[in-house]
């Protein structure tokens, strides 16, 4: 590996980190880079994946403030993710990519068309509240959706925080930034579980260098975005949301 390349690496796995704390996607700069420089599918994923979860955590630091008084939402939703994880880490190793390809934009798009009308959303909820005042289906629901974008961010990642951030403001009242730090614990939770996976499992695919490169971009990365990230309204973070998602959809069509 040149040092070239090496300081290429570093530097997507810090653009990575930055998206991925502010909105997610970040798997989209360096899951390309890595297969642009000639490293295998299913190596530069797994290398990619293990080396993201070290961003993920400074990430879930970085919005610590907006996590206070998080933990009974956190105790529901972090299980969906480790199991989903578990079970989309399992399918990777055992699907070829295309089965899960052709519904990567669809997803995508669904978090999109959530984040897009998720204002309205919540008034038609707020319009059937129970006496205590929470939707009595929003909470079923969510953890189902968490679970479904844990096998999702197993399996690939790329986009996950946009369907995090798609469902959840759409059955959550909480403010968008408190949700975006949710999102960070989730998605961190679904690398980590993921990445252990491959380490045991798949540890002949995994490239320690590239995995160590990224992890210290996405370190630095995941400072920057929660110092970016937590300073941007509402309407900005939702704009930053489709924007990032858009472009997913068009990576993953265009260049599958």
């Amino acid at each position: 590996m040149s040092v070239l390349e090496a300081a290429l690496i570093i530097l997507a796995g810090m653009a990575a980190g930055t998206i991925n704390t502010i909105v997610g996607s970040g798997t989209l700069i360096t899951f390309p880079t890595l297969l642009f420089f000639g490293y295998p599918a299913v190596t530069a994923n797994v290398s990619n994946t293990i080396g993201l979860v070290f961003g993920g955590l400074t990430g879930v630091a970085g919005y610590r403030k907006e996590l206070v008084g998080q933990g009974p939402t956190l105790r529901r939703l972090v299980p969906m993710s480790l199991v989903g994880a578990t079970i989309g880490a399992l399918l990777l190793l055992v699907l070829p990519p295309e089965a899960f390809n052709a519904i990567v934009p669809v997803l995508i798009l669904l978090g999109i068309l959530l984040v897009i009308f998720g204002k309205r959303i919540q008034r038609w909820a707020a319009a059937h509240h129970t006496e205590d005042g929470a939707p009595s289906w929003h909470l079923p629901v969510m953890m189902g959706g968490v679970l479904l974008a844990g096998v999702y961010g197993g399996y690939f990642g790329a986009a996950q925080g946009v369907i995090l951030m798609g469902l959840m403001s759409s059955l959550s009242t909480l403010p968008l930034q408190s949700l975006n730090g949710i999102k960070n614990v989730l998605a961190t939770v679904a690398n980590a579980v993921a990445a252990v996976i491959f380490i045991v499992v798949a540890r002949d695919q995994v490239d320690w260098a590239v995995a160590g490169l990224i992890a210290v971009g996405a370190i630095m990365g995941g400072v920057i975005g929660s110092t970016v990230g937590r300073r941007l309204p509402p309407n900005v973070l939702r704009a930053v949301i489709v924007v990032v998602g858009v472009v997913a959809i068009v990576k993953q069509v265009l260049f599958p």
